[in-house]
């Protein structure tokens, strides 16, 4: 078959998980189809990008959506009915310019990633699939509780706009799949139980356990400028690090990633590093006792945990972030709400070795068994062919 893969990022480097979704998923499906990848890009191409993407798809069409043509249609999307997600992406002339490379190329199955880019393929007459990913809706319902008073009516407007466009877009396409079972479960679509579970998966031949001298006692991974993130870090650094420093004064914290945003950049000390981006990831994982990743806001599951865990790092995270990994709390990985209680099982695992290690072997073990690229990216190759595949949700 053909496919028409349409993304709202040029899905190379894979600094964010939106990307490395995408990138894995194309990867897989080019074994058995043929693929034409077009990507909006709101930014610098990377030199790297199209001679990787070259090596899983036939054909390569980047569209540029401006800061003043985004500008432009963020206003325009304000006085509309669509969320701001949407209008950020849209505009006029990438829409001829799809449909264009759509009537040529004649695909068989039109893929789209996120519901940024479902306003492009709305009436096309084409079997479709949209992969919610993540729910934005949700998101933004967290992010009204901590923010800032003069930013609520225009959340709240984007909250009410984001669920009506998550219904919809639920009937305009023949499948739909998503990250996790919990993330499923809050699309607001009375038929959501429909939407097939894709999780992703992990490189367990990149991220593999390496021997390196432990110089933090935590790390924290991801794209600094997003705001979960940079929520994470601040709840971190300002309610978690306290707790401990009474017992651990001399503790070393390492939040390493593309894009610190100037509130992450302010949360340096002598117990904290802000790294910025890194050229290897792993490096990261591999020179810290504990991994942690208390999330307050976002939906989706955390790659950083999956990679964390692929690499024999113990983890803790949140209630948050916990729901998406189908995992054991207390076994394959450490669960906490409270400063406090993160605290304590920073300190349980600082002070018992063969306890850290026994979580991260669990870890490793639960990652091998339940995140395969491969495995995942089937279900979407059974969708789209109609191949009979048995498919757990």
């Amino acid at each position: 078959m053909r496919l028409f893969f349409l993304l709202p990022r040029v899905p190379y480097p894979t600094e964010k998980g939106d990307k490395l979704r995408a990138f894995h998923q194309i990867k897989q499906l080019s074994k058995h189809h043929e693929i034409i990848l077009c990507a909006l890009n709101d930014g610098v191409l990377h030199e790297d990008a199209i001679p990787v993407l070259k090596k899983y798809v036939s054909a390569i069409h980047i569209i540029p959506i401006s800061k003043t043509s985004i500008a432009f249609n963020l206003v325009k999307t304000l006085f509309s009915k669509k969320p701001l997600q949407v209008g950020y992406f849209y505009n006029a002339s990438s829409a001829a310019t799809i449909h264009s490379l759509i009537e040529r190329y004649k695909p068989d199955h039109i893929f789209c990633q996120l519901i940024r880019v479902a306003e492009y393929v709305r009436g096309i007459n084409i079997p479709k699939t949209l992969d919610y990913q993540d729910v934005f809706s949700k998101g933004v319902e967290r992010r009204l509780s901590t923010s800032p008073f003069y930013m609520k009516p225009f959340l709240n407007i984007e909250y009410n706009r984001l669920l009506k466009y998550e219904h919809d877009a639920f009937d305009a396409f023949d499948n739909k799949i998503i990250i996790s079972v919990p993330d499923r479960d809050l699309i607001p679509h009375p038929d959501h139980e429909q939407i097939v579970v894709v999780a992703n998966g992990v490189d367990t031949d990149f991220f593999k356990p390496i021997e390196k001298e432990k110089k933090y006692d935590l790390v924290f991974t991801g794209n600094m400028g997003y705001p979960p993130n940079i929520k994470c870090a601040e709840f971190l650094v300002n309610e978690i690090i306290p707790e401990i420093l009474p017992h651990k004064p001399n503790l070393r914290l390492l939040i390493a990633g593309a894009n610190p945003h100037l509130r992450v950049m302010v949360l340096k000390s002598a117990q904290v590093e802000v790294s910025g981006w890194v050229p290897d990831m792993r490096e990261c994982y591999a020179g810290a006792r504990i991994f942690i990743a208390p999330m307050q806001i976002g939906t989706g599951l955390q790659n950083k945990l999956l990679e964390a865990m692929a690499m024999q790092v113990p983890c803790i995270t949140s209630p948050l972030a916990f729901k998406a990994l189908n995992a054991r709390e207390g076994e394959d990985i450490l669960v906490a709400q409270t400063p406090k209680e993160y605290a304590s099982h920073i300190l349980t695992l600082l002070n018992n070795p063969d306890l850290a290690k026994k979580i991260a072997m669990k870890g490793y073990e639960l990652v091998h068994n339940n995140f395969n690229w491969e495995k995942e990216t089937d279900k979407i190759n059974a969708l789209i062919t109609g191949k009979e595949l048995k498919i757990q949700n």
